[in-house]
């Protein structure tokens, strides 16, 4: 890789991805709105420690217009794309379906598009463990059917591994999704339970637990997951799927419970309803990748909440 795009490179994986590929001498641009799903503020803050870097541009725009797309592609000869850009989050989907498919298909179809004009070499698209829907198949392997999606986002995510498929198929693009499991760490998402709970929990307030804290996570700590992009872009040729995640489930209620030992505070935890959209189980398996792409997750929960609060305790936390 000599340079690459990164759309979205200022939430939360993406920023982490930039910083990697920077140590490794790679070029990279990063492609962002800075749409307001969350405080515009904090994903500038996430690149602060690449803005005086040489090797390292930041272009303000959407991943759905075709002029910026085409236009930056055209000037820059990216090698590789990591389209990473999304409309983010289960719940809200409801609220937004029809955003959440402009934003998840038309943008990938746009980006893709450039990428087959332009002849860009490889492109590594961020898919997402939703896509499995209530699957009863536990650990979840790629080539389970995933035709039950159950919310918006997990139909947009689906729909965008089709797309990429068709271009593989039509003109030959060497194409990579990734489907990401409940990722966490350093500058997660603000909404996301882990950074939720730590906030309300450090601040003594009420901490809403739905469907009675049965469900199950393979929660995957952002350095994991940062090595297998990393993996899928360097190894990977024709059109794949792989999961990455820890391989290993926690349920809700332990989650709270490795919060609480962490923060040093217990939780105020309000029972509420399951929510329409959350699946109850994720739960990887990650023989393919870690067999195509020597992917070798290292980071189990109790040490990742550990280090996610020390960086909350010295970032956000006043």
């Amino acid at each position: 890789m000599k340079k690459v795009l990164v759309t979205g490179g200022a939430g939360f994986i993406g920023s982490h991805l930039s910083e990697r590929l920077r140590r490794e001498d790679v070029n990279v641009v990063v492609l962002d709105n800075f749409d307001p799903f969350y405080e515009p503020a904090l994903k500038r803050r996430n690149l602060r420690h690449l803005e005086k870097d040489s090797g390292f541009r930041l272009v303000e725009g959407d991943i759905r217009d075709e002029d910026l797309v085409n236009g930056l592609f055209a000037r820059e000869r990216f090698d590789t794309v990591f389209h990473l850009a999304a409309r983010a989050g289960v719940r809200p989907s409801l609220e937004e379906p029809r955003l959440y498919q402009d934003v998840n298909v038309v943008g990938t179809v746009t980006l893709l598009e450039a990428a087959r004009v332009h002849e860009v070499g490889c492109f590594v698209f961020g898919s997402s463990s939703s896509v499995y829907g209530n699957n009863k198949k536990v650990p979840f392997a790629e080539d389970d059917p995933v035709d039950h999606p159950i919310s918006p986002y997990a139909a947009s995510k689906k729909a965008g591994e089709l797309v990429a498929y068709t271009y593989h198929h039509l003109y030959g693009l060497d194409i990579s999704c990734l489907r990401f499991f409940t990722v966490y760490g350093p500058r997660q998402r603000p909404e996301m339970a882990i950074h939720k709970f730590t906030r309300l929990i450090s601040q003594g307030r009420p901490v809403p637990r739905f469907g009675g804290g049965g469900t199950v996570r393979d929660y995957t700590y952002i350095d994991d997951i940062i090595d297998g992009v990393m993996a899928a872009a360097e190894k990977s040729r024709g059109y794949r799927i792989y999961n990455l995640g820890e391989s290993l489930t926690t349920p809700l209620s332990r989650l709270i419970e490795l919060i609480e030992e962490t923060v040093g505070r217990k939780a105020d935890v309000r029972e509420e309803p399951a929510q329409p959209g959350d699946v109850e189980c994720t739960y990887a398996d990650v023989t393919r990748a870690r067999g195509e792409l020597g992917y070798a997750p290292s980071v189990p929960v109790e040490q990742g909440i550990p280090r996610f609060v020390e960086w909350y305790r010295r970032e956000v936390q006043e």
